[in-house]
């Protein structure tokens, strides 16, 4: 499986390598040759805090890194990348495609629910969609991207809508896309929103090691409420839910920041990090040292409490 350097720390960027803030109403494609060629195909590890993006890999070779997960495929492959996501990529002289970045606002203010609905699907995990060269829908996808790179670089794009326009529909082909490839199905509106709004403060607050009870309170139910509504959407209780995130947390920070152990473990809220050892092994199989080992990833900047 593809192996990508570590770093003292993960950096963020608005597009990857340019220090400069995301704008509210950002949207911006490109030509994967156009960025991955000034650094000899490899795009590092690194983030994008708030901004959504679309990695779409219409032929060729690419060897993906979501978080801890390593994938190497050919196109045509749409990688999704939720904000905060942790990703790194290789490619090859070969490899043709685009890289869409955006902000949630541009793609879903003022237009209809079933946008907001789409993007909150398709971005409710990372995930890499693995498409028909032959399909109907693939040259659909694959037209839209084109389209909206050649109206990205027209003259006219900043007053134009048909930029925004063309991101909406390729945020709703790829949802559906990835609603036929999914093995599961929500079970109501109701119940979607209350569990997309736990998972929401899930992702705020697992480092804080907040209780079911404390969850459930930010809800206005009951932790009973609570674990019948997670386990009818996923099969695990609140705490499960929790902690997978905690672990997948975990996961990420051993395999991209070179740290110690007990550094990572007070960053994730541990007190002691031998407890947070033995979370991790309970969760995953290893000890914190021999993941790294089997990530191919070096024990840190001084050795782990593992």
């Amino acid at each position: 499986m593809p192996r990508f350097r570590t770093k003292p720390s993960i950096p963020a960027f608005a597009l990857y390598g340019e220090a400069s803030a995301a704008q509210p109403d950002m949207l911006h494609v490109e030509p994967i040759q156009v960025r991955s060629k000034l650094y000899r195909w490899e795009i590092e590890a690194h983030t994008h805090q708030g901004l959504h993006q679309i990695l779409w890999v219409a032929s060729g070779p690419a060897e993906i890194a979501l978080d801890e997960s390593r994938e190497r495929c050919t196109g045509p492959v749409a990688v999704i990348i939720p904000p905060g996501v942790v990703h790194a990529f290789r490619f090859s002289r070969e490899t043709d495609g685009y890289v869409l970045t955006f902000n949630p606002r541009a793609v879903v203010e003022g237009d209809v629910p079933a946008t907001g609905e789409a993007l909150r699907d398709l971005f409710a995990t990372p995930q890499i969609l693995h498409l028909e060269p032959q399909a109907v829908a693939t040259g659909r996808i694959g037209t839209l991207f084109v389209d909206l790179a050649d109206e990205f670089a027209a003259a006219d794009s900043a007053a134009s809508p048909v930029p925004h326009w063309l991101g909406r529909s390729i945020v709703w082909r790829l949802a559906q896309q990835s609603a036929r490839q999914s093995q599961g199905g929500r079970r109501g509106s109701g119940h979607a929103d209350l569990f997309t709004r736990f998972i929401v403060l899930v992702e705020a607050h697992h480092r804080d090691h907040w209780s079911v009870a404390r969850y459930a309170d930010e809800l206005g139910m009951t932790p009973e409420r609570l674990n019948r509504l997670t386990r009818a959407e996923t099969g695990q209780s609140a705490l499960d839910i929790v902690h997978a995130r905690l672990a997948r947390e975990a996961c990420r920070r051993l395999t991209y920041i070179a740290a110690p152990v007990s550094k990572l473990a007070f960053e994730l809220g541990f007190k002691d990090p031998a407890y947070f050892c033995r979370f991790f092994k309970r969760h995953t199989g290893a000890s914190p040292r021999d993941y790294r080992r089997a990530m191919g990833v070096g024990d840190g900047a001084a050795p782990p409490a593992g």
